[in-house]
Order: structure tokens, then sequence, then C-alpha cells
């Protein structure tokens, strides 16, 4: 995306107007990171979840009544995760430490939202690639299933040829 390094100077201006935030991720409405400035954390995880959310959010509004959705916020014992609408393809998601000042992360957090869709919008109406490409996922791991538990011996089915026979 063009707009990827003005999208990122962004979440940077962000962090130093906000220094409780530990992390800063613009990503679109389906879960692929656009930019992010996020130490410590999986962007493609933290942008996956978003989506998630962000799909929950978006039916609560509406079930509700409360229009379109505007920002969600949870917290943790340790802090804060924002997210902000970020135009029509994008949201903005910040994670704050327990001390942050809330009125001041929304504040911040709803302008910069503004800036990043403003400058998503501008890609797209430029007819430059919005979302990255996809990228290669990760070969799972052979030791482990995802429940964390050891994985057995696979053994081939009868009838089926083995590197040897073909």
């Amino acid at each position: 995306m063009a707009a990827e390094p003005e999208v990122l100077d962004e979440l940077h201006r962000l962090r130093a107007r906000v220094p409780q935030l530990t992390g800063a991720l613009a990503a679109s409405v389906d879960g692929l990171v656009l930019a992010h400035d996020t130490p410590g954390v999986e962007p493609e995880g933290v942008a996956a979840l978003t989506a998630a959310a962000l799909g929950v959010a978006l039916r609560m509004a509406d079930a509700t009544g409360q229009g379109e959705f505007r920002e969600l916020l949870v917290r943790g014992v340790n802090g804060y995760v924002a997210t902000y609408a970020a135009g029509a393809s994008a949201v903005l998601t910040l994670l704050a430490q327990d001390r942050v000042n809330v009125g001041r992360l929304h504040l911040e957090g709803r302008r910069s939202g503004t800036r990043i869709g403003e400058l998503v919008e501008a890609a797209t109406a430029r007819g430059e690639l919005v979302t990255p490409p996809a990228r290669a996922a990760p070969a799972p791991s052979r030791s482990r299933t995802a429940r964390g538990m050891p994985r057995r011996p696979t053994t081939p089915t009868p009838n089926t040829p083995t590197a040897s026979e073909s």
C-alpha cells in the first residue's frame, strides 16, 4: 500500500502524543495489517482479533439501535485495548498501559482514526492496493497439536503408496 508510510508516521506521532501507549496498529476491517508499531505483540494476531471483535461490536451496535460503529474499549488488569473506526474500510487498535488517561486516549485515538481513514480512502481512490498481499502462513508445528498434546506417529493407510513405492 502506497499510504503505508504515511499511516505508520501517524501511528508514530500518536505514540509520541500519548506516552502510555504500548502499541498501535492500523488494519483493514477484515483483519489484514496495514501498518503497525507494536513492539512485543504479533500484529497479525491483533489484527485478526480486532476484526473478530469489530464484527461483534457492529452487531451489538446494530441490535441495540446505537447506530454506526465508532469505537470499542476493553479494559484488562494490565491496561486497555481500544479500537476506533478509521473510515469505512479500516480500524485503529491501540494498546495502552493501565495508567493512561482514558479521555486523552479517546481524543487522540479518534483523531488518528479519522486521519488514517482519510489516508486509506485516498489510497483507494488513487487505485492503490489498500491491503497488503497475503503472506504465506508459517508452517504448523510438527511436534504438538493445536491442543498442545504430542502428535502420535501417523501410519499410512493400506493401499496408499509411500514415497518408496512411487
